[in-house]
């Protein structure tokens, strides 16, 4: 069985920004986590994606997400994705 390849990205990111980017990191796919994350490095949210997920299923998360966006000046963006 061959082993997933995952490759870590970083976006940083006003806070009134934070939903905008991470909906468009999902529109390019292959996404398998998503993790923000504070000035000070501190993980505030993290969300692991499975293939499929979409609509509904991401309304708790986009409400953490607003949250989150609202409580910080300036974040990290973590993004893990599936290798090709």
């Amino acid at each position: 069985m061959e082993e997933e390849k995952i490759k870590k990205e970083e976006f940083k990111v006003s806070g009134e920004d934070v939903v905008k980017k991470v909906k468009e990191l999902l529109k390019e796919g292959n996404v398998r986590r998503i993790i923000i994350k504070n000035e000070e490095g501190k993980a505030l949210v993290e969300f692991p994606l499975t293939i499929g997920v979409v609509g509904t299923a991401l309304l708790p998360a986009w409400a953490a997400i607003g949250a989150v966006a609202a409580l910080v000046a300036k974040c990290t963006i973590i993004v893990e994705k599936k290798e090709d």
